[in-house]
Parts: structure tokens; C-alpha cells; sequence
């Protein structure tokens, strides 16, 4: 039976104790990375996180003797290039956004493997003159002499995404001072609570995840309104919804309170203006000649009234005078 070196065992212990006594537990590659940015960053995580570079089949056996529960073991499937154990308090999301944050923009190097797009942009390169020119073209970009600069003519991709850099391309995008490759702590994957999360799970898009929380919230809050759902958020709205209802009922109601009476005197006032209004905007000729009739009447009916009262008199001084007349005939008779 083959002998265990102690400095393996001692090694695979310590890895079991810092799994075990942490609630999160990533996997990382550190491949090329230079010792000075893998200092900075481990710097960056001092009271964070604690990062520990070990042999793949160390951090295996720590992984399969740990005491978590769940399916610790799947972060052997994520071990590339060198990898490292990192060990956290804080939740994997977090984690991977500060790892990301902490990386640094890196010059390409020949048999890498672009990220993304990597593209030479149009414009003055800075050089004047030479053999660089050719060398641009021959890793074809268009570029020429212009007032005694050597210029891009347009934007160019010249490794995409996937693809490898070829050394001749690598040296131009060197010496144009374009760094299309990113150096920093590469997170595999992070176990928690029982469930390891990719790095395809723990890319979040901040502002997209904000924006869907928002809308759910909307939509919560709407439907928790609408169906008189009570709780702290709702109960505001729903008494502000209730006391318009019936503010509004009470209005259409012609109910007479606190709060509808000056609105209803408005209404009132507003309505008998439109009525007035429409009144006289109809029937103001009708009404002007009605009224030119009453006063001729009145002025054609005035004197007689007086006439008559003047004759009152005269009417009955003669039937005094008859009956004087008819008292003295009688008496001549008689007497």
C-alpha cells in the first residue's frame, strides 16, 4: 500500500475544515493570472472570502469527505485550468459580482480564446510610416497613409467570438494598446444551501432583475387593490379608493355633507348659468315682444280706467237730480 505523504493529509483537512465552516463554497480557475493582480485581488476579498490553490485531486477527496449536505461533490465537474477554493459568509450572487468587478483588462495572447468580438476600430493609429503598415494588412485590416499617419479605414473585427488569436494578431492588438482579454478570478460555480449555482446562473443582469421585481411588485400591489386584499402595502390605497367612491356616490347623489355641499352649490350655480344661458340664447326675440305687447296694452288701457273713474261722478249727481225731480212731481201731486 502506497504511503500518503503527511503534507497531503494535512492539506485535505484543512480544505474539509474551511468547507465545513463556511455557507458558501466556490469553485475557481486562476489560470493566468499574474502573481501582482492575484495579490490585488485577494486583497480586494480580505474579510470577504478566502481563496486556496491546491492539487485538483486534494480539493477532490476534501469535496467528497465534506459533511454538507446536498450535492457538494458536483463542483469536481467544474475543476479547469488551476483551480482554487473560495469560502464565503455571503450569498454566490454577490460573490460572483465582486469577482467580476475585481478583473482587469489584459493584452491577447497568441492561442487564446476570444471572449467576444474582438475589433480594431477606424481611425489614426499613431504610427507614422513603415512596416507596420504591412503588418496591419497582413492580419487584414484595410489601413493607408493619410497627412503622414498611417489610418484605419473602418471598423474591423478580426478574431471572433470563440475563435483563437493567431501570434501575428496578437502582436498587432498589442501594439495598438487594444486589450481585448479580461484577467481576474474565474468563478465556476458556488455551492449553498444544498445546490451548487453555475456561472451561466449567477451572471444576473442588475438592471433587468430590478425592472422584473419592479413589475411584479406593480402587478402585486394592483391585484391586492383591486381585490381588497388588506395588507400593509394595499390599506393606504384601498381607504384612499373607498372614501373617492363615495365621495363620488354621494355627489351623483345629491347627498348634502361635509365635503359635497360646496360641490354641490357649484353645481347648482354652473347649471343654472347654462340654463340661463341657453334660455336666453333661445328665446330672447320671443321674450322682447311679449313684453313690447304688455307695455302697449298697459299704455292704451291706463286712460280710460282714468276717464272712467272721472265720470263716476257726474253719472251719479244726475240720478240725485232725477229723484229730486221725481219727489218734487209727487209732492205737487199729492199735495
Amino acid at each position: 500500500m502506497a504511503h500518503v505523504a503527511e503534507w497531503k493529509k494535512d492539506e485535505v483537512n484543512d480544505l474539509k475544515e474551511l468547507i465545513d465552516n463556511h455557507e458558501v463554497v466556490g469553485i475557481a480557475n486562476l489560470s493566468d493570472i499574474p502573481a501582482r493582480q492575484l495579490q490585488k485581488m485577494r486583497q480586494t476579498l480580505k474579510d470577504k472570502a478566502t481563496i486556496r490553490m491546491s492539487k485538483k485531486t486534494l480539493i477532490s477527496l476534501a469535496l467528497d469527505d465534506s459533511k454538507k449536505e446536498g450535492d457538494i461533490n458536483a463542483l469536481n465537474d467544474y475543476m479547469d485550468g488551476q483551480p482554487a477554493l473560495v469560502f464565503t459568509d455571503m450569498n454566490p450572487f454577490k460573490l460572483f459580482k465582486i469577482l467580476e468587478g475585481s478583473k482587469t483588462a489584459a493584452p491577447a495572447k497568441a492561442g487564446a480564446i476570444a471572449p467576444e468580438d474582438i475589433m480594431v476600430p477606424k481611425g489614426d493609429t499613431g504610427f507614422a510610416p513603415g512596416p507596420i503598415l504591412g503588418e496591419l494588412q497582413q492580419a487584414g485590416i484595410q489601413a493607408k497613409i493619410e497627412k503622414g499617419k498611417i489610418v484605419v479605414q473602418k471598423d474591423q473585427v478580426v478574431v471572433k467570438a470563440g475563435e483563437e488569436v493567431s501570434a501575428k494578431v496578437a502582436s498587432i492588438l498589442t501594439r495598438l494598446d487594444i486589450h481585448p482579454m479580461e484577467v481576474g478570478i474565474d468563478l465556476k460555480a458556488a455551492y449553498e444551501n444544498e445546490a451548487v449555482y453555475t456561472a451561466d446562473l449567477l451572471t444576473i443582469d442588475e438592471k433587468k432583475t430590478l425592472s422584473d421585481i419592479q413589475n411584479a411588485f406593480a402587478r402585486a400591489f394592483n391585484l391586492s387593490v383591486n381585490a381588497v386584499i388588506c395588507n400593509k402595502e394595499s390599506m393606504p390605497a384601498i381607504i384612499q379608493n373607498a372614501a373617492t367612491k363615495s365621495l363620488n356616490l354621494a355627489f351623483n347623489a345629491s347627498i348634502l355633507t361635509s365635503k359635497t355641499s360646496e360641490m354641490l352649490l357649484a353645481k347648482a350655480y354652473a347649471q343654472m348659468l347654462a340654463l340661463a344661458s341657453d334660455a336666453s340664447e333661445k328665446d330672447s326675440g320671443a321674450v322682447d315682444e311679449e313684453l313690447l305687447e304688455k307695455l302697449a296694452a298697459s299704455a292704451t288701457s291706463a286712460p280710460a280706467v282714468e276717464e272712467k273713474k272721472e265720470e263716476e261722478p257726474e253719472e251719479e249727481e244726475e240720478e240725485e237730480e232725477q229723484e229730486e225731480d221725481a219727489a218734487a212731481g209727487l209732492g205737487a201731486l199729492f199735495g
